[in-house]
């Protein structure tokens, strides 16, 4: 027979356990924070029939958003479009949940770039090196890779390597793409197909570059310093320690610079 204090125990026990399968239920009915996610911090472009898109691993009402501009999203779903996207770039995506609370993510979308660079001809710094997925300390694959397929940037005077992407920029001048005498201000643009031996399945990837002749750096204009200062600041290229000292942005009003196409700028001297 159960006397009065170990009637009380049990109801004590009681309580406790429902008291703390209440707080267990609470804790599961709140929302959780979102986790905005694409599965990988690389999305490398796939084969497909259409355009290949890559969807946020949880779907979330919304609005999205990304930085900076060449990435191609749907502000609803978050939906990326790899196909219609300028690849070999890092992105910020940006979720805003209905109540204003924000999240982020970054992704790469897998590729090439060439980082904004002076190249001074006279001193033998004359070979542009691409970036691979946005990281210069990335090797790139080169074994069973194929570097301006359709030899479009070649016939047009660019000499880019096959066998690895480089861009003979000496060998490019000496082709007469700025004309049989270059002058400054020259400046030409070339797209590259290329197929990567990697995640991508070597899918059909594309890149253009511009390339500006000049005779010394204090013939490049203001408004291209400005250009790729303003990319420097926003974290959108690596710069070259030939680049001359140039107000600072804060001094002139930030603008938000494309990344694309990169600026290959040759200096003769």
């Amino acid at each position: 027979m159960i006397n009065q204090k170990q009637r009380l125990t049990i109801l004590w026990i009681g309580f406790l356990a429902f008291f703390w399968a209440s707080c267990k239920k609470d804790v599961a009915q709140q929302p959780q924070p979102y986790q905005l996610s694409y599965g990988d911090s690389i999305l490398y472009l796939q084969p497909a029939a259409g355009d290949y898109i890559v969807y946020p691993t949880i779907p979330r009402s919304g609005t999205y958003a990304a930085f900076p501009e060449g990435i191609q999203i749907d502000e609803n779903t978050g939906a990326i479009n790899i196909s219609d996207s300028e690849t070999g770039l890092r992105y910020r995506i940006t979720h805003t949940d209905p109540d204003g609370t924000k999240t982020e993510t970054k992704v790469v979308l897998s590729g090439i770039t060439f980082t904004d660079h002076y190249y001074k001809i006279s001193s033998g710094d004359s070979i542009a090196a691409p970036v691979y997925n946005a990281n210069p300390s990335t090797s790139l694959p080169i074994a069973g890779s194929i570097f301006d397929e359709g030899n479009t940037a070649n016939s047009g005077g660019c000499s880019v390597k096959t066998n690895n992407g480089t861009i003979n920029l000496a060998e490019t001048i000496r082709n007469g793409v700025f004309g049989s005498v270059p002058q400054n201000d020259e400046r030409r643009d070339f797209d590259i197909e290329y197929r990567l031996n990697d995640a991508s399945d070597k899918s059909k990837n594309k890149l253009k570059v511009r390339l500006y002749y000049y005779d010394t750096m204090a013939d490049v204009p203001q408004d291209l310093l400005d250009l790729l200062n303003d990319r420097e600041a926003q974290g959108l290229f690596l710069r070259s320690a030939l680049s001359p000292t140039i107000p600072s942005v804060a001094m002139r009003g930030q603008r938000l610079a494309k990344p694309r196409p990169p600026c290959i700028i040759l200096v003769a001297n």
